[in-house]
């Protein structure tokens, strides 16, 4: 059964590389010294974050109820972030580049005739429609920590199941040792495909990948809702991963197709800059993006313009205990 929450969360503020910038800004706003919501390689849409009653809006949905079991070991005692904001909020490059870009254009993605096809080092290559992936799995809720390489993060209830029920179904061989994601690509429907001004420069379709003993960590999932509903197309409709130790790029959105390999994949923001983005993408406090620390994030709550506040970032976003040994042999620093 499903739970209703209250969320009293804090708001606290976004990216600080561009401080000067905010600095004008307020200036110019005569508001004095409070936070203002700017990404380091998106503009954020800043007035609408300016206070609690001045969210983000999003186009209506029909977004569905869903069934699901509330596992104990995936609850949490975490403050959520609030429902508006994790569907206002979104880098998803597709729909443009502003933090508000994806709920004002994603409703133009068609989903109603979805397939995800997984295929590869596999010895029972497999295609599910949305039926398939609506009613083969038991959903679970599981609150997870999100943090964003904009040292930015967000606690989420996801809905979904676990990427190792999937990927059993179709039994990896000897030779699979990594696991290559792939989003739709359909410029008609998604604006930033067919414009690399409001693509942000990336090649499409989005690729991401995982090494096979990461995605069969219990803890990787595949979401198909959030906060109780099916998951919005600026989220990732109507399937994506969440890893929930790795930053949020990792976590790749709307995706089509999986195919195991036998050699690491390239993947779409590592071809892109492989000096800032690195393949495996663990949350590392001690591991410094080129352009700005790690050490601290802003967590995005509720509230208004005075609650402003930075926490620690966690070395595995504080899933240590449960992956920390994928890593035992690997240099955290040479392989970022």
């Amino acid at each position: 059964m499903k739970k209703n929450r209250k969320n009293n969360l804090s708001e606290i503020t976004p990216e600080s590389v561009f401080m000067m910038k905010r600095r004008n800004l307020l200036k110019l706003l005569g508001i004095g010294a409070a936070g203002i919501a700017v990404s380091s390689t998106a503009k954020a849409d800043l007035f609408s974050w300016l206070t609690e009653d001045n969210k983000p809006t999003t186009p209506k949905s029909s977004r569905k109820e869903l069934q699901f079991i509330q596992p104990e070991e995936y609850q949490s005692s975490l403050q959520l972030t609030h429902e508006d904001k994790v569907i206002g909020y979104n880098n998803f490059y597709e729909f443009g580049l502003n933090k508000s870009d994806p709920a004002k254009y994603a409703h133009t993605m068609k989903t109603e005739e979805w397939t995800l096809t997984i295929d590869g080092e596999v010895n029972r290559p497999l295609t599910l429609n949305l039926d398939d992936i609506n009613h083969k799995f038991q959903l679970e809720e599981r609150i997870y920590r999100m943090r964003c390489v904009e040292a930015w993060s967000m606690v989420i209830p996801w809905v979904g199941f676990p990427l190792a029920s999937l990927l059993s179904l179709v039994e990896p061989n000897s030779r699979a040792k990594y696991v290559a994601f792939e989003t739709r690509y359909a410029p008609q429907e998604m604006r930033g495909q067919d414009s690399r001004f409001i693509g942000g420069g990336l090649q499409y379709p989005y690729i991401e990948g995982l090494r096979l003993d990461e995605a069969m960590n219990p803890l990787t999932l595949l979401a198909t809702g959030v906060y109780g509903k099916s998951l919005p197309n600026q989220n990732g409709a109507p399937i994506r991963l969440v890893v929930p130790w790795k930053y949020g790029f990792k976590g790749i959105k709307s995706i089509v197709k999986i195919r195991l390999t036998e050699s690491i994949p390239p993947t779409t923001w590592n071809l892109s800059a492989p000096h800032e983005y690195g393949f495996y993408a663990n949350v590392n406090p001690d591991v410094s993006h080129p352009r700005w620390s790690q050490a601290t994030e802003r967590f995005i709550g509720t509230g208004g313009l005075g609650q402003v506040t930075r926490q620690p970032t966690l070395l595995f976003n504080g899933y240590g205990d449960q992956v920390a040994h994928l890593y035992k042999d690997l240099d955290l620093r040479r392989n970022f």
